[in-house]
């Protein structure tokens, strides 16, 4: 089953989501409320966004024949997370169109070519540099000097693949940690706040931006988001806005696009990019009137995108990870709260099991 790139996907078509966590999960229950059917296909036994699917496919995401055959069994195709290798999925891409581009893939999952890239179109990074031997981190030292992060060029995300150097003397521990991979240091910066944008352009270009959550991480995972965002970070959010829309229109970008940023004296600071929907905009599902899982839905599908506006002034999202799970009787208590389960089994440390969204502000 093929679609011709740009041409409308109809309700009762078939789209496949590689990725069965919960950002595939909530997918394909978008998907399902706009009559489409949901194939979902990772290596896991039993993903979560398996549960709420029509069909499932385990494979390996680097096994090209399983990927083609999967292409050939869909008629447009999606990726949930960014830490897949992105050249087996020509495979696929071969057999049903493929949203957003592989390029885009390519480029968010190199850190050193993310930070380039946007450079390029005039963003600002923090101070980075190329590390792929000890010689060329104390050389980076250096120049950037320390405090300093050096973060894995490669998979890493809720705070893996990173290594804190306080002071110069920390760089063999820090080294030592990232086990010689290649990476990128960067220089810290002092900033007041963290908040992304997220955007879905569609096919034709036309592009929808959600209010910019301001987020506030632990432990190197968001803890929650709150929309809007402070009044004094608007300024930088305008100025971030317009990189997004450049960074889509460059990619000829088609899904949901979310891109990082610290809010700083300097304006707004790139972190990183990710090519899909985010975890900081969980809280559209309730709080705007299309989510982001909907117009990731309809951009893919060609369908016109929906209005992405405020339904109350306030909103809040906050993540319940590991043992906050166990509070779910005291969540559904609250009739501000609304309350997403993972269907995750074991409630690990540092592991998203779920989260809540309240609409009016309040983290409860």
């Amino acid at each position: 089953m093929t679609s011709s790139p740009g041409s409308t996907i109809g309700p009762g078509s078939t789209i496949g989501i590689v990725g069965g966590g919960q950002l595939g999960r909530m997918l394909a229950m978008a998907a399902a409320q706009l009559g489409y059917k949901c194939h979902i296909y990772a290596p896991d036994e039993a993903p979560p966004a398996a549960e709420v699917a029509a069909f499932f496919t385990r494979g390996a995401y680097d096994d090209e024949a399983a990927l083609a055959r999967f292409g050939g069994e869909i008629d447009v195709a999606t990726y949930e997370f960014e830490n897949i290798a992105a050249g087996p999925l020509s495979a696929l891409a071969e057999k049903a169109p493929l949203y957003p581009p592989r390029g885009a893939l390519e480029i968010a999952q190199d850190r050193l070519a993310e930070k380039d890239f946007v450079a390029g179109l005039g963003g600002r990074p923090a101070p980075y540099a190329a590390v792929s031997s000890r010689d060329e981190l104390e050389t980076a030292l250096t120049r950037i000097g320390a405090p300093a992060i050096l973060k894995t060029r490669r998979f890493g995300y809720d705070g893996k693949g990173q290594a804190r150097i306080r002071e110069a003397a920390g760089a063999d521990a820090a080294w030592d940690a990232v086990k010689g991979a290649p990476c990128v240091l960067e220089g810290f910066i002092r900033f007041d706040a963290e908040f992304s944008i997220l955007l879905c352009r569609a096919p034709s270009g036309d592009i929808a931006l959600w209010n910019a959550p301001e987020n506030v991480h632990a432990n190197g995972i968001l803890d929650h988001s709150k929309v809007p965002a402070s009044p004094a970070l608007r300024s930088a959010i305008a100025e971030a806005e317009a990189l997004a829309c450049k960074v889509a229109d460059r990619l000829d970008y088609v899904g949901v696009l979310t891109l990082e940023f610290f809010a700083g004296a300097e304006g707004a600071v790139f972190n990183e990019m990710a090519p899909r929907v985010h975890n900081s905009g969980h809280w559209t599902i309730e709080g705007a009137l299309t989510s982001q899982f909907e117009n990731h839905i309809r951009a893919i599908c060609g369908l016109p995108l929906g209005a992405t506006d405020l339904v109350v002034p306030e909103v809040t999202m906050q993540n319940l990870i590991g043992a906050d799970v166990v509070e779910w009787q005291a969540i559904l208590g609250d009739p501000a709260a609304h309350l997403h389960l993972y269907g995750k089994g074991e409630a690990r440390r540092g592991r998203k099991m779920g989260h809540v969204t309240r609409l009016g502000g309040s983290l409860g």
